[in-house]
């Protein structure tokens, strides 16, 4: 069987996981001519034409089927380099409509929606060092502290257009490094011809957002991000499509990419199109198009938006009745999501797989065999939900509700979780972190510095939106660059300074990173004051000695001669208190060095006194002790 013929079959069996070699737009010579082959899945369609610059949009060029009466192909010497084409599909209705190349790499700028016949070529390569020392690292035992940014808005040019790769490339890269974050996440970069829409509403699946840059661009973006040993991570979204008529939306006049039901395939919600998960066809282009982004842009993980609406028929609308199902959970969706994470592991096993996903009823993280979907990490939205709400409250009302802080101790190991502070909390009235924070602009400053120890220090991996590391005030908006001149502003200078100091005590602490997900890594030392409003506990690493003290007090009143449990005696000292001087609070001098006493709290047979700041949190660490006495 030829090479062809094996892609055609294997796209068909939902195998094919190059299809985007075979499909799309490829430079080949038939008969000593060079030209262009084209090739589309189109099962349902009575004819397709190419059409384009190079023949005046015409009708000169029909494509034919192939041996798989699904796959139509043409091949033609006209068009060149840098031409625009798409496709004039008769669908099966008789409907003539005009449609975007689905496996295109490249498109005109939006609102024009053309493809751009272009040839991606294989880049040579300087990032080998970072990329075996991936190979080499275990990520669940290294720090992962994630800068979410949405591409078009995080600073944009004087005309209001956003900044491309090759610019980010000079301003975005050494920000990040400075902050102290260990990678970049970038919402979708596909092509979407919505603004905003923030990228989740795809067209392009194989193919760099126009105004962003070209793929030559974004290669050299991420080559530049791990030479600065940073990594990047990519939204994707297979669950969903945009519903526009010139993209996937029923591409032959039939239920082609979506659900053959309409009321599975129709997502009220957003607005879009949900892909058949079990039809092989859309298995084999959805999987291609993470494994082309992998292998072609060198990314180190992808974050698989809105898992829920992949994992339940009552998501967005409760269908399970009407499908005859009498089951809420879409077990296309579940099995596609197992094949999609089993493919990419077996190919690339360094690469972080990520599920945004609300859920707790399907295990998301671990292995296949055990049932589980196979990421590596969920974001944890329990935590995320319930902190939020509790620095909301007015202070008076949280010893009363402080369960609703400390409850997610009770799941915390259920999964292998990210803690997101992300896009999606800062949009549509939501307000800004900064402005969730209660109390007047000093205290908001306070308690944001508490929120970023508490995410720093609780068990999970980490994920802060861009504007989020100084406090900017104002919600974040798609179409404008962030509130940069908040910066001029000496308690958000220091905010920021605040979250680079933060950061690099948790990529510098073990105790914070190595035991991450077992249960070793953390042991409380009082989760019952509510009288006080004071958290505390202990983060662990793998030798005795590689441990921090974190007491997180959200009273605003200052706690004198506090006691905190130690598990051995000697002295301790303070490394981070959030309310110095220096990043924005009122303290001069830290706390002073603590010696143990030999007195019981709670399970411990020693303990010290500190004092525990207003609204404030510190963090202490061993100076001299004797780990042999217990």
């Amino acid at each position: 069987m030829s090479s062809e013929k094996h892609q055609a079959r294997s796209f068909e069996t939902g195998e094919n996981f190059t299809s985007h070699t075979y499909f799309g737009c490829h430079p080949k010579t038939v008969d000593g001519k060079q030209g262009f082959v084209f090739r589309v899945w189109a099962p349902n369609a009575q004819q397709i034409w190419l059409v384009g610059d190079f023949n005046e949009w015409d009708r000169s060029i029909p494509l034919t089927k192939t041996e798989q009466p699904a796959i139509w192909e043409g091949f033609s010497e006209r068009p060149q380099i840098g031409d625009l084409y798409k496709y004039l599909v008769k669908q099966k209705d008789g409907r003539e409509v005009y449609k975007i190349d689905p496996f295109a790499v490249a498109f005109e700028k939006r609102p024009n929606s053309a493809a751009i016949i272009q040839v991606v070529v294989e880049r040579k390569w300087i990032d080998h060092t970072w990329r075996k020392r991936q190979k080499n690292l275990n990520s669940s035992e290294r720090p992962l502290n994630i800068y979410e940014v949405h591409a078009g808005s995080w600073q944009v040019k004087e005309d209001g257009t956003p900044l491309t790769f090759k610019e980010l490339k000079e301003t975005l890269i050494p920000y990040v490094k400075k902050l102290g974050y260990s990678h970049i996440e970038f919402m979708p970069l596909m092509e979407h011809p919505l603004g905003a829409s923030w990228g989740y509403q795809l067209t392009g699946y194989f193919a760099v957002c126009s105004i962003y840059g070209t793929t030559e661009e974004f290669q050299a973006f991420v080559e530049a991000c791990h030479l600065n040993d940073l990594g990047v991570i990519i939204d994707w979204v297979p669950g969903h499509f945009c519903i526009n008529d010139d993209s996937l939306a029923y591409f032959d006049g039939s239920a082609q990419f979506e659900y053959a039901n309409e009321l599975q395939a129709k997502n009220i919600r957003w607005g879009a199109l949900n892909f058949d998960l079990a039809k092989p066809e859309v298995q084999s282009f959805l999987i291609s198009s993470a494994l082309y982004w992998i292998d072609t842009f060198h990314i180190d993980g992808i974050r698989v938006d809105a898992v829920s609406n992949m994992l339940y028929l009552d998501y967005d609308e409760p269908i399970e009745a009407a499908i005859g199902s009498g089951d809420h959970r879409n077990w296309a969706g579940f099995h596609f999501l197992q094949k999609l994470n089993a493919v990419i592991k077996q190919k690339h096993p360094e690469i972080i797989m990520i599920a945004e996903e609300s859920s707790s009823e399907i295990k998301i993280t671990g292995n296949i065999s055990d049932d589980s979907l196979g990421f590596d990490y969920k974001w944890n939205l329990g935590w995320m939900n319930d902190t939020l709400c509790f620095y909301q409250m007015d202070a008076a009302f949280r010893k009363y509700n402080f369960q609703r802080l400390t409850f997610s101790l009770m799941y915390m190991f259920q999964e292998k979780y990210i803690l997101p502070l992300s896009h999606d909390e800062v949009v549509h009235g939501k307000r800004s972190l900064m402005h969730k924070m209660w109390g007047d602009r000093y205290k908001q400053f306070a308690q944001l510095r508490n929120l970023y120890m508490y995410q720093m220090t609780f068990p999970g991996k980490k994920l802060l939106f861009m504007g989020s590391e100084w406090g900017q005030f104002l919600e974040w908006k798609h179409d404008e660059a962030l509130e940069w001149i908040d910066l001029n502003d000496a308690l958000n200078q220091r905010m920021q300074y605040f979250t680079e100091v933060i950061n690099r005590l948790y990529t510098e602490e073990k105790a914070l990173w190595e035991l991450e997900h077992s249960e070793k890594t953390i042991e409380i030392i009082d989760a019952d004051n509510a009288e006080a409003t004071v958290l505390s506990f202990i983060r662990k690493g793998k030798r005795k000695k590689d441990f921090l003290i974190i007491a997180l007090n959200f009273s605003p009143i200052e706690h004198k001669e506090f006691i905190l449990g130690v598990p051995f005696p000697g002295i301790y000292e303070e490394v981070l208190n959030t309310e110095m001087n220096v990043f924005g609070g009122t303290w001069i001098r830290k706390n002073q060095d603590c010696q143990t006493q030999k007195k019981n709290f709670k399970s411990f047979e020693y303990q010290i006194q500190t004092i525990v700041p207003a609204l404030g949190g510190i963090i202490i660490k061993p100076k001299e002790i004797n780990t042999r006495i217990k």
